[in-house]
């Protein structure tokens, strides 16, 4: 473990996340899930689906 991890355990032991940092973690977890069984269900809307040919990956080079 490197030494700023451990310095920032120490940091977060002694000084704890309110309990309102902890429910809107818990609540970005349980969207991004929930958006995540939606499209593995198959239930996107295709119209909120990416071409497969309009990512070019990246800056485009001339």
């Amino acid at each position: 473990m490197n030494t700023i991890w451990l310095l920032r355990a120490a940091k977060w032991a002694r000084h704890p996340p309110s309990a309102r940092r902890v429910a809107l973690v818990f609540a970005v977890v349980a969207v991004c899930l929930g958006l995540a069984a939606v499209e593995w269900l198959g239930l996107w809307p295709a119209a909120l689906t990416m071409d497969a040919g309009a990512h070019r990956g990246g800056l485009a080079r001339p």
